[in-house]
């Protein structure tokens, strides 16, 4: 997996969450908490998860073929959006259920104390694998905020891994909260309630995780500082006459598609449009060096008539 896949994080987050789903479970068996059982099940589910991300990094390596001549690199978006199913159908779902049944079925607590301990344990543990992916993210992030960081990232598994381990920690509290609650008052409806707001927050969880992934799979464009590095890559060239326009799409979290038209002087030799377009080339490579997929047409400029206006940014040279 690409640096920008966050393999560290990942890993990070799959071991902590195999031993504390373990340590939760065994928690579950000694008291009977329901919110025990659903922070169970939240954690294998996350650790599932995290086992999808990087058999998707994998499968996303394989090289180009006949039938898929782009490459792979979409697995990566398939998978982030099945770790978002599965958190909502398992994780969310299961935990909501759980809840209800407890509201309609209570019973006390046997040994409650330890499922506090454990759960304590798990927010420290969970502590670590959220700051190694918050690590991690800082050498892609930049100045963006967290927010936009999660909106706009092309690489879906940093992404995926935040929000999760964010979740988990929540999570926690939600279950330590309900357990603590009804330790004190002695109303297990404390531990349902706690149950129903982890099913929530899971479920809050995997809806931003499936838009945000969707749109992956539906495909996007570059962002807007690397769009205009492109065009100014194009523009700077002395040959080009003119950016007819340009699209841009990631095949990828590490790919990205570029086309073009490009206008060249009506008096230009085949061999010497050959030249510049090589050079367009290398220039675009050099500003965004995920710009990997680039294909330029040349044409000769004519200006758009009423009947089919162009909405693409054309900078003709030598005019204001």
């Amino acid at each position: 997996m690409s640096a920008s896949g966050g393999g560290k994080a990942i890993i990070a987050a799959l071991l902590a969450n195999l031993g504390i789903a373990i340590a939760k479970f065994i928690g579950f068996l000694i008291s009977g908490s329901s919110s025990m059982l659903a922070e169970s099940v939240h954690s294998l589910a996350d650790t599932g998860n995290q086992g999808l991300l990087l058999l998707g990094g994998r499968k996303a390596r394989k090289l180009a073929d006949s039938s898929h001549p782009f490459g792979y690199g979409r697995e990566r978006y398939v998978y982030a959006f099945v770790v978002s199913i599965i958190l909502f159908s398992i994780g969310g779902v299961f935990s909501i259920y759980e809840g209800i049944d407890k509201l309609q079925h209570p019973h006390a607590l046997e040994n409650p104390i330890v499922p506090l301990a454990i759960l304590l344990v798990a927010i420290v543990l969970e502590g670590f694998s959220l700051r190694t992916a918050v690590r991690e993210s800082n050498h892609t992030r930049g100045k963006q905020s967290w927010i936009s960081f999660i909106r706009h990232a092309k690489a879906p598994e940093l992404p995926v891994v935040l929000l999760e381990d964010c979740a988990a920690l929540l999570g926690l509290v939600f279950a330590f909260t309900g357990v603590g609650l009804t330790v004190l008052t002695g109303n297990a409806s404390w531990d349902a309630i706690g149950t129903l707001a982890i099913g929530a927050l899971l479920v809050l969880v995997a809806v931003i995780l499936g838009i945000e992934t969707k749109s992956l799979l539906v495909g996007e464009g570059a962002n807007a500082g690397d769009a205009d590095a492109i065009r100014d890559a194009i523009n700077a060239h002395p040959d080009v006459e003119a950016l007819i326009h340009m699209k841009t799409l990631y095949l990828g979290p590490d790919e990205l598609l570029v086309a073009a038209k490009l206008a060249f002087g009506k008096s230009k030799k085949l061999s010497d449009v050959a030249a510049s377009i090589d050079a367009v080339e290398a220039s675009i490579r050099a500003v965004v060096p995920s710009a990997r997929a680039i294909y330029l047409e040349p044409d000769v400029y004519s200006p758009p008539n009423a009947a089919h206006p162009t909405t693409d940014s054309i900078v003709i040279k030598g005019t204001d």
